[in-house]
């Protein structure tokens, strides 16, 4: 998963030097930033396509389909309200067709797995709501019917799920135990006799927790609980749990309660549930992966317990690659409405006499365009993770090492985008002031519907100790078995370790830029120059970490130790990883574009976004001699540069997203700010023309 291979040849479309740029680097000694930038034109129609992706017409029906106002979030809302509305819309999507794509065609569906993600993480713009108990509908209580039992389950159960005549819940995570599955307490214990599942809590923090559906309208679950037969525990299992009967009342031995008003998603009826005993016939285990016979013999494919269980939850990979898409729309819908609103907004006399727009003033764009450059960023990297989905779940590249990588992946980007976007959206409230803080023009909404996706599917800190252990595993795949090969690898550890402490290049930097800023820019604005900076992160990152734990030789005692002491730095080197990815997603995505405007965009944004983690993290490049200190200046000065020269063309950017004013749904970013301004303008302008304007008692000097 650490790659160090050269970077792929991309586009030369770069911003200019100025030409006039001194010995001391001083951009503002040349030609003003963007002077020109006015005249470039983006095929937006061609932007959006690639945004778009492989599975453009599915998002294409989705964002038809939430056009609807019967659809949309109602703001202010009383929680039983809000929960009975989105009840019915998932009734409407039923009517629809919307969520059949990826069941058998035998269900009515179409196997269509990344079409259904597409379109799914779409119902974000109508209400996320409806998107996450959609999601819990059929991603989670359909899907685990559907990937973890047989023929037998799937005639049993799936014709009622997927007609939505069995709202269903997915209780997995218990009070006790969140992200630590394997540790749950609930059991379910075979009974010969009566050939039936005994499930059960034995104490309170074994309820099931958190579980969406759960407090009102769920009437059976697929349940996560340890299945021990002829007094073997075999570890985590999914069994098919009805829970409530057609009046909606508790079934002998269930029971529950609501989790009643949370941060955001209220238009969820998540509550808590518990087992008592309850009995469920043997063919309710969903047995794709273990099996229990009427005499209570065990069997599974997966002879490793550990094995088995990690396969089991690959299966249901797909909640975090949703929560990945949905992160990125609700960031694009944030910044669509903070920086049309900036373009609108007019706020403090400029150089001219007259106020200028938000966006013009260099700090406001420093707030939002870099922002803007990591979605895209994300989008790309979202695409190519959707695409890996549809190759594993459509059986066309199914293999260990396939799914190995979707689940890295899926980690690794939920993790990273669900952060990006708390930050983006409290970035775009604030950046709206006062208006961005009312309720209408959803900013605050969003991000507290958004705020539980960093927990949702794995907590991201915890996901991202997953994609930490898949790095030592490739770096320890890597590493040499033989004493002679061992030594060489560790000299050549020493001396890549030695250039980086000894100046020697920072010293090769500074004889190559010889004092000028245009000199360490263009280095700067090479593909190969980024990702290598990107990538010898990562690498280095990794090599520390591994070679610290290797010196705990077999000792597995000290290897926990240390390993847990390395826990903030393996955290650091998943981030970095991600972020590598998504850089190489970005420039294939540049690739797939023809030279003109819209490839020279693609590259000042693709170049913002790895300039952006460069200064993020300059500390570790001085630190490690990565970069001397003129280069490290120089990445400010050039996201600077970047930023403004983005600015112009940020109109074509956000028509490229595709959204409807329908989607937007924010005053501020549909016109109301341009009038209130107009108003103005029109007023000052007639009072003046009529000398009616009061005389001014310092007048400006001309």
């Amino acid at each position: 998963m650490v790659d160090t291979a050269p970077a792929r040849p991309t586009s030369t479309d770069r911003v200019p030097e100025a030409p006039n740029a001194d010995a001391t680097g001083d951009p503002a000694a040349g030609t003003p930033v963007g002077s020109t930038d006015t005249d470039v034109r983006i095929d937006t129609t061609l932007l959006g396509e690639l945004l778009l992706g492989r599975w453009a017409e599915d998002r294409r029906i989705s964002r038809r389909l939430t056009l609807d106002p019967g659809l949309h979030k109602i703001d202010g809302q009383p929680v039983a309200d809000h929960r009975a509305r989105v009840l019915e819309q998932l009734r409407v999507l039923v009517e629809a067709g919307a969520i059949q794509r990826p069941y058998p065609t035998e269900f009515g569906g179409q196997e269509n797995h990344g079409g259904n993600l597409a379109a799914f993480e779409e119902l974000t713009t109508a209400d996320p709501s409806l998107q996450i108990k959609a999601g819990v509908q059929w991603g989670l209580f359909g899907s685990a019917v559907h990937h973890l039992g047989t023929e037998r389950n799937h005639r049993e159960f799936l014709p009622g799920i997927i007609r939505f005549d069995v709202p269903g819940c997915f209780a997995m995570t218990e009070t006790g135990h969140g992200s630590d599955v394997q540790s749950i307490a609930t059991t379910a214990t075979y009974d010969p006799e009566t050939q039936e599942f005994v499930v059960h809590t034995p104490f309170r923090a074994a309820w099931k927790d958190y579980i969406g559906n759960a407090a009102l309208h769920g009437r059976a679950a697929v349940v996560f609980a340890k299945l021990v037969t002829a007094g073997v525990d075999h570890g985590v299992h999914a069994f098919y749990v009805p829970l409530r009967d057609d009046d909606g009342a508790f079934l002998p031995g269930v029971g529950g309660e609501d989790d009643g008003v949370k941060g955001g998603l209220n238009g969820i009826d998540n509550g808590r549930l518990w087992f008592d005993h309850v009995r469920v016939p043997r063919t309710n285990l969903l047995n794709r992966y273990g099996d229990v016979a009427e005499d209570g013999t065990y069997s599974s494919p997966i002879a490793s317990p550990g094995r088995r269980f990690f396969t089991m939850l690959g299966t249901l990979v797909q909640g975090r690659v949703s929560l990945d898409g949905a992160a990125v729309v609700a960031q694009k819908i944030g910044l669509q409405i903070a920086l049309t609103y900036a373009m609108e907004r007019r706020q403090f006399p400029t150089d001219g006499g007259t106020e200028g727009v938000l966006l013009d003033y260099g700090r406001h764009q420093r707030r939002l365009i870099p922002r803007l450059a990591t979605v895209f960023a994300q989008s790309f990297a979202h695409e190519q993770l959707l695409q890996t989905f549809d190759d594993v779940f459509s059986g066309r590249e199914d293999t260990p090492q396939r799914r190995e990588d979707l689940e890295t992946q899926a980690a690794a980007f939920k993790s990273m985008s669900t952060w990006s976007a708390l930050d983006t959206l409290q970035e775009c409230r604030e950046a709206c002031g006062g208006a961005g803080f009312l309720a209408e023009n959803r900013l605050t909404g969003l991000r507290a519907d958004l705020d539980v996706y960093v927990t949702f599917e794995g907590d991201n800190t915890i996901l991202l100790q997953l994609v930490g252990k898949r790095l030592l595993t490739d770096f320890r795949a890597k590493a040499p078995r033989d004493a002679a090969s061992t030594a060489r690898f560790v000299a050549a550890r020493a001396a890549t370790k030695l250039a980086d402490a000894s100046g020697i290049r920072r010293l090769g930097q500074a004889v190559a830029d010889r004092g000028s800023v245009a000199a360490s820019v263009a280095d700067l604005q090479d593909p190969r120059t980024q990702r290598d900076l990107l990538a010898g992160r990562v690498d280095t990152m990794v090599t520390e970490i591994g070679m610290r734990l290797a010196t705990a030789g077999k000792d597995r005692a000290r290897a926990a130790k240390l390993l847990n002491r390395s826990q903030h730095e393996l955290i650091e080197a998943a981030k970095a990883h991600a972020e590598l990815m998504q850089w190489d997603a970005f420039t294939d995505a540049i690739e797939s574009v023809a030279p003109g405007d819209t490839r020279r965009v693609l590259v000042w944004l693709r170049d913002l976004f790895a300039l952006g983690l460069l200064e993020q993290h300059l500390d570790w490049y001085l630190v490690h001699g990565r970069l001397s200190a003129q280069r490290a200046r120089a990445v400010s000065a050039y996201v600077d540069r970047l930023v403004a020269r983005i600015r112009p063309v940020v109109p074509q950017l956000l028509e490229s997203f595709g959204y409807a004013p329908e989607h937007v749904r924010a005053p501020i970013a549909l016109g109301e700010e341009r009038a209130r301004q107009e108003e103005a303008a029109a007023w000052f302008a007639a009072e003046a023309a009529a000398g009616r304007l009061p005389e001014q008692e310092k007048k400006p000097r001309p």
